[in-house]
């Protein structure tokens, strides 16, 4: 517990006054980063662990990081967004939701888990962006923890970055309001969206409401974010055809050129009794989207196996215009945003 203690401590040290909250009377207040809109008194803290009340002010995370790593960008995954580049991805600590197959606990459940110990590094914006910009990195993603608790820091960072022509991605459960997609849409462009599934019942029990999930996907769309959406497919958790199917046609109704994930499943966190998710599965559910009019679905976390489904071929002429292996990419073809075969244009962000 002294561990803890001495995390909050240097968490509050370095909190500073957040924007996305509403005061209320006798100095409590709502904050709308998150799709759970807490109302908290003077002294307490949000869902999150990390947003809280001080004296009628909401305080909000800042000037640290919980890890920061060059990765691939299809790692996040983006597989429509700057093909075979570089993301600079920064998390911080703390989610608002508690999922027991979470594979970044260490990070995101830090302050509600005495096993997930994640040391914070106090750093700058100007730290981030440099270090982008001397690697030459288009873009820095909020991950590794849920990006949405800590959206006045991620700003920070990311409006620095656009004087620079680097652009913002958030890689992100979900779990959003209107008014935090307002204040993110001038410095975010990508965003990577978790659909757990699509039973209310397992997402309460997750710490969220689904409905709330999907009208996060609907409002991306609306205001032109490029969305990619992620379903880690658990065996019996959320893998079977009706589920799957709900999913695809759900994404078919908002686009049909949302690229849709579909993951494996490895045993984590406090998850440990379900199987891990095998080829078979992935392949079925990669079927299940295309059926249901999906132009782009991928299978992942299972290099190689399904290699059809890791490329991406033209809705139009069904050509392979990106082949990759496993997050590598081996080859692009897209011309100007369109297919070299027969000049379709593909959804995605190119250049």
């Amino acid at each position: 517990m002294a561990a803890h203690r001495s995390l909050e401590e240097f968490l509050r040290e370095r909190a500073r006054a957040g924007e996305l909250y509403e005061k209320l009377p006798n100095d409590w207040l709502r904050c709308t980063a998150c799709g759970h809109l807490c109302r908290i008194p003077p002294g307490a803290a949000g869902v999150c662990k990390v947003r809280f009340n001080e004296s009628g002010t909401l305080r909000v995370p800042g000037g640290y990081v919980g890890g920061l790593q060059i990765d691939p960008i299809e790692k996040k995954p983006f597989f429509h967004a700057l093909p075979g580049s570089l993301a600079l991805s920064f998390g911080m600590l703390g989610c608002s939701l508690h999922c027991s197959f979470c594979q970044n606990w260490i990070t995101s459940q830090a302050l509600r888990d005495p096993s997930a110990v994640s040391a914070p590094e106090p750093v700058t914006p100007e730290t981030i962006v440099r270090l982008a910009e001397e690697h030459g990195v288009p873009v820095i993603a909020s991950t590794y923890n849920e990006p949405l608790i800590t959206s006045e820091w991620a700003v920070e960072i990311l409006r620095l970055a656009k004087t620079k022509r680097i652009r913002g991605a958030f890689v992100s459960n979900g779990n959003a309001t209107a008014e935090v997609l307002d204040y993110l849409r001038p410095w975010v462009d990508l965003y990577k969206v978790d659909l757990k599934g699509f039973d209310a019942r397992n997402y309460r029990r997750l710490g969220g409401v689904l409905e709330t999930v999907l009208n996060t996907i609907r409002m991306l769309k609306e205001r032109d974010f490029w969305i990619e959406v992620v379903t880690l497919v658990i065996p019996g958790f959320n893998d079977s055809d009706e589920e799957l199917r709900r999913i695809a046609d759900f994404l078919v109704s908002v686009s049909p050129d949302i690229p849709w994930h579909v993951t494996a499943f490895h045993q984590d966190y406090r998850m440990l009794d379900n199987d891990g998710t095998p080829a078979a599965t992935l392949l079925r559910a990669a079927a299940i989207g295309e059926s249901a009019g999906l132009h782009f679905v991928y299978t992942g976390n299972l290099r190689g196996a399904g290699a059809e489904h890791e490329n991406t071929r033209c809705p139009s002429c069904r050509a392979t215009i990106v082949r990759r292996f496993g997050m590598r990419m081996i080859e692009n073809r897209i011309e100007s945003g369109c297919c070299p075969e027969c000049r379709a244009k593909i959804a995605g962000v190119w250049s």
